[in-house]
This record gives C-alpha cells, structure tokens and sequence, in this order.
C-alpha cells in the first residue's frame, strides 16, 4: 500500500529537497505539495516529475497562517476519495518576517568564545518586527504554530487510525530558546524574537502530541534542519553576502555539524524520520541535520531544553484558543 506524505511549504528550499529525497527513497509514495502559492507548487511538481515521471503528486492549497485557508484545505481533503489516511505530515511551512541583526551583539560576539555558536544558532543576533493576521494573531505564531496545530486537529481521522501509526514532523530550529518563550506572551506580543518563540514552541507541542495521541497511532517528532541557505537566510542579509562568505562557512563547518548550507543536506533528518519507525523514536529528542567538514551527511539526536508540564500548559493554552475561533467562526 502507497504511503501517504503530505508537506507543508514543500514549492522550494528545504520543503522541496525534502520531497525530492523522499522520492529518490520511495518512488510509489503519494506525496501531497501543500503551498500557498499555487503557480510554485505547479513549478515543484512540473520539477519532481522531470526527476520521477510516474510520481504520484498532488496539490494542496494552503496558507497556514490563515485560519479560513486551513480549515477549507482540510475540508478539500476529507471530501477527496484519494486521501483515507495519512501516515506523514511534515509540518515545514515558517516564516520569519523583517529579520535584522543587532550588530552590537554581532560585534561583541564575533570576538568572544561564542562566536561559532552565535553564527551557528543566531542567538542574540536576530531580531524580527512580526504583525498581526486577519485573524487577530500573531503572524509568526499564526503561520509557524496555530495553522499547523489546527491542520493537525483537523486531520485528525487521517492520522489516528488503529491499524497503522503515522508520524507528524515539524521543523524546528537550534535558535528555539526557551528563553524566548513565555506562556502568558506564547504569541510573542511583546518581545523581539518570535521565530525563536515559535521554534520553541512547537518543540513544546510536540512533546505534548505524544503525550495525548501516543495510544492513538499518532507520534510526532522536531527536527532541525542546521544552517541553510533559503528564502529564510536570504531574508537577513542579501545573496551576494553569503556568497562572499561562503568559505568561512565552509572553513567554520570543520568545527561545528551544524553549517549544513544547502537545502538537501539540511532535509537530512526529515528523510532519516521517514525510514524509522515511529515508536521507536525519542519523544524529548530534537533531531539534528549536521554535515561534517567533509560534506558527509548524518543525524544527531539532542536532547530539549524543556519539561513536560511546560509542554501540557502550552497545549492547552493553544485547545482554548482553537474553541475561541471555532466559536467565533459559528
């Protein structure tokens, strides 16, 4: 029987790579693009059927950080024959909007002993102005947090289903820091750093999946896909700029795993997740792309920074808040 893979943001960088990959490894899968840019998602698929003409690839729109995008998406797929389950949602979709660098801590980092670790987390560095959605939400929360959970929520009969186990993946991040985070500001309305908040945040849901739907069939996992050049990294400094310092990133690699650079290197533990077995899999692990100074690829499980109380108060903060809008949408 196909497996059934759908991915969210998978029209280009680390999305696309990772559908790419998962074809190379299993041609007979369907694989479901969920995008928000359609005319993008039509070039994807064009681009993955050159590589596997006979791949079966499906389209799905959807914006995330839309409330009515993601309930109707989730409509589209109940109401299709093609889709009876799901055995993996990655959860890839993010945005980190308006990205500066505070160059007074890059200055005072780039000669202190954490330098290698600033550059490779972007801790202190990275600051974002985020707005708010038409749904009253925090743009970056909205589009990295609450539109996946409630995709989730949604699919649910997709993914609980007692004669198989299916795998929820979300993309995470090393700069997810706890201190970033809060549970009574978990939209981040009032700090600087929401894709840190954001990041965290979902490595706290996850947790809390398992703890809920474990008996259910249902795992979920985080993964963090290193250092990437994409749309993401392009957005805090221009193109050209990486291109001049790409040798000392690659001089740097020598010394830290986590500068994986392209977006294949960087699906490394998204396609590693897709050949485990779920239970199998450490629920307060976060799962690392690394490349090595030599360009080789592996996975490096790492341990979260965070307690399982903390993970259940969060999830349901974000249950209440999903009765809030569905209360407000009848």
């Amino acid at each position: 029987m196909k497996k059934v893979v759908l991915v969210t943001g998978a029209n280009s960088g680390i999305g696309l790579a990772l559908c790419k990959r998962l074809l190379s490894v299993d041609d007979q899968i369907h694989l479901c693009l969920a995008c928000r840019n359609m005319q993008r998602a039509e070039t994807a698929r064009a681009a993955l059927l050159c590589s596997h003409p006979g791949a079966d690839i499906a389209l799905l729109k959807v914006d995330v950080g839309s409330l009515k995008s993601v309930l109707e998406a989730a409509k589209e797929l109940k109401q299709s024959k093609r889709y009876r389950r799901l055995d993996y949602l990655y959860l890839n979709a993010g945005i980190m909007p308006n990205p500066r660098i505070d160059f007074n801590a890059f200055i005072n980092g780039l000669f202190s002993r954490k330098a290698i670790h600033m550059f490779a987390t972007g801790e202190g560095l990275l600051t974002q102005e985020d707005q708010v959605t038409e749904d009253g939400l925090q743009n970056v929360f909205a589009t990295n947090v609450f539109g996946h959970f409630i995709l989730l929520r949604e699919l649910e009969p997709f993914l609980c289903q007692s004669e198989k186990e299916s795998l929820v993946i979300w993309s995470s991040s090393s700069n997810a820091r706890r201190s970033a985070f809060s549970l009574t500001d978990y939209q981040h309305t009032q700090g600087k750093e929401s894709y840190s908040s954001s990041k965290y945040a979902t490595d706290l849901l996850s947790v809390a999946l398992n703890n809920h739907y474990n008996k259910q069939g249902l795992y979920s996992s985080v993964v963090c896909p290193g250092l990437v050049m994409t749309h993401l990294t392009y957005g805090i400094l221009p193109p050209f700029f990486w291109t001049l310092i790409l040798p000392i990133m690659l001089l740097i690699r020598m010394f830290t795993n986590s500068f994986t650079l392209s977006p294949y290197n960087g699906a490394e533990a998204l396609v590693w997740l897709f050949k485990q077995k779920p239970e199998s899999l450490d629920p307060l692990a976060k799962y690392y792309s690394c490349t090595s100074g030599l360009g080789s690829n592996y996975v490096k499980p790492v341990k979260m920074d965070l307690d399982e109380e903390a993970a259940e108060a969060f999830y349901q903060k974000l249950l209440d808040l999903e009765t809030k809008y569905r209360c407000w949408q009848n």
